[in-house]
């Protein structure tokens, strides 16, 4: 499973910046103002070694009382989930009586913490750190979260701490490993019951019926698969429940154990910004991906469109992913979900030759040019496979720093169009520099005009 850093410290020591540095990106809320984070904020850390998630919490004041309570509360779940905490610090401001606070309650959990001194750009490493070795916590780390400094190896010295993920438990699911992920009660586990033909997981007309991920083994056709259900997944503000709250974590970690994620909507509920946020993580996590509407049976044609509309306005940045409109209930339309499983996976799995990533690369440049940088266009010259699940296309170039995120999606949509990869995202990473094929030609001519020159004479001395 994916281990758990938790975020934690007092209001405005900058615990959100970090944790869009981790993710590398602005989910979460920063201002110079304490207060913003209120409720647990998950991502998917992309900074360092391997996975992880990050969550972000809301600053333990001093007085917890009122809505500060209830933030507290946020907290303590967050480090009841966490394998680690990072104890944020301000260095600017130095230790505190709040600091000297949370300390006292961070001793009582047990768990590994490594607190991190941030906003220490350009003070001396030593003299940022120094007053708070009276924390009793261990080893202070220098940071700053603003501008990157010290992050990488902090993320990178806590990673090689933590277990790596159990193998054996890896192996016991064999085949595509399928992951129905939505909210509660839109017949996820209906649904895995009628792929599995029989009555396998709890089903029932209450929300929150599965607590935890069920992984699955099981055959059709001769091919190995392994379904894993997960529990629904509600806005955090609505989460009470301390089982509950604990199974957001496992969905999280579900979504990165498997191959194919079964993004399962109602279709008989508009879809809500819950909706958008699961589909947000999947994209993150880089799995490939099918969305599902349940309960399309007994719509109406207005009905249906309406759906339709919804998913093209509110989802469009999955317009990579195959859509099926089932009834798990009848078991209408669960058969074909196989085939869009089979397809995204493949697609997720495929093995792209550099020549043709070449060509792709040098027609769309063609076609439209990438735009100037100080005067100067910005060259991309080849292109080669750089993994995959998600494919991972590798650009060389010069300035590929200044490629604006317009002409990114216009190659994503390039690239997928031509090489028909529907069901999962393409990722493209950019290189600058030289490339270590150019100039293979020109030493090819140069020994083909040494040959030739020694050709010649060889010539004139025979005439002689």
């Amino acid at each position: 499973m994916l281990p758990v850093i938790a975020l934690v410290g007092r209001p405005n020591v900058g615990k959100s910046t970090l944790f869009n540095r981790l993710t590398r990106s602005r989910d979460a809320l920063v201002a110079d103002q304490p207060g913003l984070t209120r409720d647990r904020q998950y991502g998917i850390g992309k900074l360092g070694s391997r996975a992880y998630l990050v969550v972000d919490t809301g600053g333990i004041a001093d007085d917890a009382d009122g809505i500060d309570a209830l933030m507290l509360e946020q907290v303590q779940q967050a480090i009841d989930e966490a394998d680690h905490v990072f104890f944020l610090l301000d260095a600017r401001e130095g230790f505190s009586a709040g600091d000297q606070l949370v300390a006292k309650q961070l001793r009582r959990t047990g768990k590994p913490i490594t607190p991190v001194v941030n906003k220490s750009e350009g003070l001396e490493r030593d003299l940022a750190v120094a007053e708070f070795h009276a924390l009793g916590l261990g080893e202070p780390c220098s940071i700053s979260a603003a501008h990157g400094q010290g992050v990488a190896a902090l993320i990178d010295s806590v990673l090689e701490s933590l277990p790596e993920p159990d193998e054996t438990e890896d192996s016991l699911g064999e085949g595509i490993k399928i992951a129905f992920v939505g909210r509660p009660n839109v017949g996820k586990s209906t649904m895995v019951n009628r792929m599995l033909g029989e009555e396998r997981v709890i089903t029932f007309d209450r929300p929150g019926t599965t607590r935890d991920s069920v992984f699955i083994p099981f055959e059709r056709d001769g091919k190995p698969y392994t379904l894993i259900d997960t529990a629904g997944v509600r806005r955090r503000s609505r989460v009470d429940d301390m089982v509950e709250k604990f199974s957001i974590i496992k969905t999280l970690q579900a979504i990165e154990r498997s191959n194919v994620v079964l993004l399962v909507l109602d279709a008989q509920q508009e879809i809500s910004e819950q909706d958008g946020t699961l589909a947000g993580h999947i994209l993150d996590s880089g799995r490939a991906l099918v969305v599902v509407v349940n309960k399309w049976d007994g719509l109406d044609s207005e009905q249906r469109d309406r759906i339709k509309d919804e998913l093209e306005r509110k989802l469009a940045f999955l317009g990579f992913a195959e859509q099926r409109f089932v009834s798990a209930l009848h078991g209408s339309g669960i058969g074909n979900l196989f085939e869009s499983v089979e397809k995204a996976y493949a697609n997720a799995m495929r093995k792209l030759p550099t020549p043709e990533l070449t060509r792709i690369l040098e027609r769309a440049v063609e076609e439209h040019q990438p735009p100037l940088v100080h005067g100067r266009r910005i060259k991309l010259r080849y292109a080669h496979q750089g993994g995959q699940n998600p494919p991972i296309i590798v650009i060389h170039g010069n300035q590929t720093a200044s490629v604006p995120e317009s002409y990114v999606r216009y190659l994503i949509k390039r690239f997928r169009k031509v090489l028909k990869l529907s069901g999962t995202p393409v990722r493209l990473l950019f290189k600058s520099g030289s490339n270590p094929y150019e100039g293979r030609k020109n030493k090819l001519t140069e020994r083909q005009i040494r040959k030739r020159q020694r050709l010649k004479k060889h010539i004139k001395k025979q005439k002689k």
